[in-house]
């Protein structure tokens, strides 16, 4: 008996050789959406975090390009002796490897006179290697230079129509135990909070999700007019949007009259320090998708 099943298996084995059948090959897989990290010394807390690392991952190949010390421009600072290449010098080297889509969190190193040019230059670097979208987070507001610089972020992203700004200054506000000491790298709570908050604005872009069904309704300014601001005095006023999806992050094509400023989250305050009059004034809305609108409105000062 067992002769004879043994006689059946290897006579099957037989058949099939000399028909030529094979076993089905295996079905190929989808690769998964290639994104590129770069960052500083705050990154690296993802990376090091195997379940922040995962958050992050889900769904993605990431290519951590994460160094303590990285510039985007000028020399790094150094790090254990060593200077790491700069955003530039890994770009180059990467070239076609690069994501089309990239991940920016770095600033905390920069120099704040030059870090408006810096994210020009890069954001021109990455059109010029292919990268469709960009999307480069607020730095947290711990010290003074980092409101400007992330106002500078904010203002790149009305002539760079593939930077999507992340506002993580905003998304941690409430959460100074996500912070050591210095108000800035980050804890346990912290990298999760950052690798959270990147995977959900790229699912949100599409990069890694199923697309939706139905179609989405665009962003719109819901703002129709600026309250009257009188000279000398401190103003403030928020500005409103609807459609698309949040965050929503707002910019000026041109600036304010003197004294006034706009803040990313759509907050126009200060105090007007120029003549009295009837000024236009334009603003323009970016949401988590990348989808933009402008309004034109007037800012009355009086005297």
């Amino acid at each position: 008996m067992l002769a004879r099943a043994g006689s059946a298996v290897a006579l099957f084995a037989l058949v099939a050789l000399v028909s030529g059948a094979t076993p089905p090959a295996p079905a190929a897989r989808t690769p998964l959406p290639h994104v590129t990290l770069f960052g500083d010394s705050i990154a690296t807390a993802i990376v090091d975090d195997d379940p922040a690392r995962a958050i992050l991952t889900n769904g993605l190949d990431v290519d951590f390009e994460v160094a303590p010390c990285r510039r985007i421009a000028q020399d790094s600072c150094y790090y254990n002796g060593v200077r790491p290449p700069t955003l530039l010098d890994v770009v180059k080297t990467l070239g076609a490897k690069l994501g089309p889509t990239v991940v920016v969190t770095l600033g905390y190193n920069e120099f704040e006179d030059q870090y408006a040019h810096n994210i020009d230059v890069a954001l021109d670097t990455f059109k010029a290697a292919g990268v469709q979208k960009v999307l480069w987070l607020t730095l947290r507001a711990a010290r003074h230079p980092y409101v400007t610089m992330n106002d500078a972020l904010v203002a790149a992203a009305a002539t760079h129509p593939s930077l999507i700004v992340v506002d993580w200054n905003l998304y941690s506000r409430s959460h100074p135990d996500w912070f050591q000491d210095d108000g800035i790298h980050l804890l346990d709570g912290g990298s999760k909070g950052m690798a959270t908050l990147l995977r959900t604005t790229l699912a949100q872009l599409g990069i890694g999700a199923p697309a939706k069904k139905g179609k989405a309704t665009p962003v719109t300014i819901a703002t129709a007019r600026l309250p009257d601001a009188k000279r000398s005095k401190p103003y403030a006023a928020k500005l409103a949007a609807k459609g698309g999806r949040s965050p929503y992050f707002w910019s000026l094509p041109r600036r304010l009259p003197a004294g006034l400023h706009l803040r990313s989250t759509g907050w126009v305050s200060g105090v007007p320090a120029g003549r009295p009059g009837t000024f236009a004034v334009t603003i323009r809305v970016r949401d988590a998708r990348g989808s933009a609108a402008t309004r034109h409105l007037s800012l009355r000062i009086r005297p």
